[in-house]
């Protein structure tokens, strides 16, 4: 028998049932706490505040603050950028998900969409004009690729860049795009002639709009917004020349997907913690609430499917810095993690009760801020089917 086997395992901790920090290295540790820290300071105060009035006030500061401590880009090389593990970026987008889904999509649309698309289709100039400034937070970046017509089937877009001697001129609309209006930069997908292509269009073009959308009842602690691309006029060297066709837009969703496994188990974690903490403060029947059956049934449900998801985030994130994870993992990732969060939500709001729908507590506001994590980056159809075709080798989607 080893000297390992004989010794007493540690204490039970409710906040890590699992033992998933014993997996981490110190620098891993290191990044969550530091994006942990500045949430707690420069978010949770004051998002209440802010989904209630359906702003994000401040957003470049909040950028330049994220770029400061590494977390816009962080898991891409050079440029500025800091150059972080899989891991540490998946801690990131939980802890900054945790705080609310508005702030982690800020950050993921910023690092895993526009930053991605650049750092690996891109050419030098380009790489050289954006990202060190993207990365500082000086610069923020959109995604261009959802239309209002035009959503699960992105092949169909009608956004159409045409040649005219050696210049671009794009003309169409995106719809449900984050950052847009405060973007410098948008990375735009449009049909070409030659097949599908992204274009780095500087959000000063002239015929360039970025129309904030409005009346939002989730992602309300965010800036959401229209882009219109009116005749707008580009050279030669805004294409993107590294791809051609969907496999460019597609793996830029793919690696986004990935921070959403993370993201959408701190949402769920900030509701299970408030429900935690309720259960043991609110009395019924002359005793506090979690120590009746029906509630302790309810929390222990909770607990399993939250750390069965971190842990499931961190068998992906391993994967992803052993270039070993597939875009089918990343579907099954979101699907589950997504799925479960919102029922932790749900859960969490029948035991708080009547104060489960008060902005005084996270529940409701994740819950609905979940509700656009669903759908949005593939709906869960699409990653049903997804999988399906993987299991099957038979294709569903037509």
């Amino acid at each position: 028998m080893s000297t390992a086997s004989r010794q007493a395992p540690p204490p039970f901790d409710p906040e890590d049932p699992l033992g998933l920090d014993d997996t981490l290295e110190p620098e891993d540790l290191a990044v969550r706490d530091t994006v942990r820290e500045w949430a707690a300071d420069r978010v949770l105060p004051y998002v209440a505040e802010w989904y209630e009035s359906g702003e994000l006030p401040g957003v470049r500061d909040l950028a330049r603050e994220l770029g400061s401590i590494g977390a816009l880009g962080m898991s891409l090389t050079g440029y500025g950028c800091a150059g972080a593990s899989a891991v540490q970026y998946g801690l990131a987008c939980l802890e900054l998900e945790a705080a609310d889904s508005g702030i982690r999509s800020l950050v993921s649309v910023q690092g895993s969409l526009a930053m991605y698309a650049i750092h690996r289709f891109g050419s030098e100039e380009q790489k050289q004009r954006w990202l060190p400034g993207m990365a500082a937070g000086e610069i923020i970046g959109c995604f261009g690729l959802t239309e209002p017509d035009i959503g699960s089937d992105p092949a169909s877009m009608r956004t159409y860049a045409k040649k005219d001697g050696t210049d671009w001129v794009l003309t169409g609309r995106k719809m449900w795009i984050t950052n847009g209006s405060v973007a410098g930069v948008a990375v735009v997908w449009a049909r070409t002639d030659e097949g599908i292509r992204g274009f780095a269009v500087p959000t000063d073009t002239p015929g360039f709009s970025a129309p904030e959308i409005k009346h939002k009842w989730s992602l309300r602690a965010s800036v959401t917004s229209e882009l219109v691309l009116d005749e707008v006029r580009l050279p030669a060297d805004a294409v993107l020349p590294g791809v051609t066709g969907l496999k460019g837009p597609l793996s830029c969703l793919s690696h986004a997907r990935y921070g959403i496994v993370w993201g959408a188990m701190g949402a769920a974690r900030s509701c299970f913690e408030a429900a935690v903490d309720y259960s043991r403060t609110r009395e019924q029947f002359g005793r506090p609430i979690g120590g009746f059956q029906l509630t302790q049934a309810k929390l222990a449900d909770m607990a399993v499917e939250l750390h069965k998801g971190i842990l499931l985030a961190h068998h992906l994130g391993r994967r992803m810095d052993a270039g070993r994870l597939r875009p089918e993992q990343v579907s099954f990732g979101k699907l589950n993690n997504v799925r479960e969060a919102i029922e932790i939500c749900r859960t969490a709001r029948t035991i708080l009760g009547a104060n489960g729908i008060s902005l005084e507590y996270p529940v409701m506001r994740h819950a609905t801020n979940l509700e656009s994590v669903l759908t949005y980056e593939g709906t869960v159809e699409m990653h049903q089917l997804v999988l399906g075709k993987a299991l099957t080798g038979l294709d569903a989607f037509r």
